[in-house]
């Protein structure tokens, strides 16, 4: 178990600055650290989410904002199991997680409090869940005064881990995770909002990125295309929607290979919110300039 913060060393997983009156500061956790919370969240999985899949019953499936938008039991459970195991970890730390706010979006503040919060969404990738497609995962990030120190993105039916620590990489079922090079003169691909959860409007800017060397195509789970992109099987994503469930871990995991990410306005994006959409990530400075700008051209 991680020590309570009181207890803690400066540098250790959770500090206090030397100043008497400023906020305390979260640091990144350590290997050790980290692999307790990839073990947390691999029992979640492992007891709520894959004995369900491909096993839902009617009643097991709800709507919540439309008939695109899915919750199953799986997410619930899974998301119980987490926000009893994380602050475990961590004490006083808190969770954010995507059920908890849909039943009291008032959860969502603690994005702007002073303690640590674990960012969670228990299966990102609800539909391809539901319909028995395996590309879902689980996504959880540590955050603290809006920066994110790591993430941890699993998909368990497809058998992979990546994690992120803030100024130390990533990695990939425990191997350093370095994408592949660019394939020179290739389109760049690029995951975009689904078009069935974007308004007229946000389809033709999204739009502008049919253009000459990209290629867009709407996205599955979120967080397997940051994935995708820390892997290097494509270039970019560009989003219209900023929960940050479904973005914390994914961002880290680009930076921590080398990406970039940046709102329409060209600064970061926010985890508390506020952005000027969409944003993109890309695996590179460049990409994310030529994604920018077909968007903020349409804008």
């Amino acid at each position: 178990m991680i020590e309570a913060v009181e207890n803690r060393n400066p540098g250790d997983f959770v500090h206090h600055t030397a100043a008497p009156a400023a906020r305390p500061q979260a640091a990144v956790p350590t290997p050790e650290e980290a692999a307790a919370v990839e073990d947390a969240i691999r029992r979640a999985a492992a007891e709520e989410i894959l004995p369900r899949f491909r096993q839902l019953a009617d009643e097991d499936v709800v709507e919540k904002n439309g008939p695109h938008d899915l919750v199953t039991i799986a997410d619930r459970r899974a998301e119980e199991h987490l926000t009893a195991a994380l602050p475990a970890l961590l004490p006083g730390s808190v969770v954010v997680g995507e059920e908890a706010v849909h039943a009291d979006p008032a959860v969502l503040d603690a994005l702007r409090g002073d303690a640590p919060v674990w960012i969670v969404d228990p299966v990102d990738g609800t539909r391809q869940f539901v319909h028995g497609d395996p590309g879902f995962a689980t996504l959880v990030a540590l955050a603290h005064h809006g920066e994110v120190l790591a993430s941890w993105t699993y998909a368990p039916a497809l058998g992979l881990m990546a994690v992120a620590r803030r100024g130390h990489g990533a990695t990939l079922n425990g191997a350093p995770l370095v994408p592949r090079p660019a394939v020179p003169g290739a389109a760049l691909e690029v995951a975009i909002s689904h078009y069935d959860f974007t308004t007229d409007d946000q389809k033709r800017v999204l739009g502008a990125l049919d253009a000459d060397g990209v290629a867009p195509r709407p996205c599955g789970s979120a967080g397997l295309e940051y994935l995708r992109i820390a892997r290097g099987e494509i270039a970019a994503t560009a989003f219209s929607w900023e929960n940050a469930w479904d973005h914390a871990a994914g961002l880290l995991l680009v930076q921590e290979t080398g990406g970039t990410d940046a709102t329409v306005a060209g600064v970061p994006f926010a985890l508390a919110g506020g952005n000027a959409l969409p944003f993109t990530a890309a695996r590179d400075a460049e990409v994310a300039r030529r994604i920018l700008g077909l968007l903020a051209a349409a804008n």
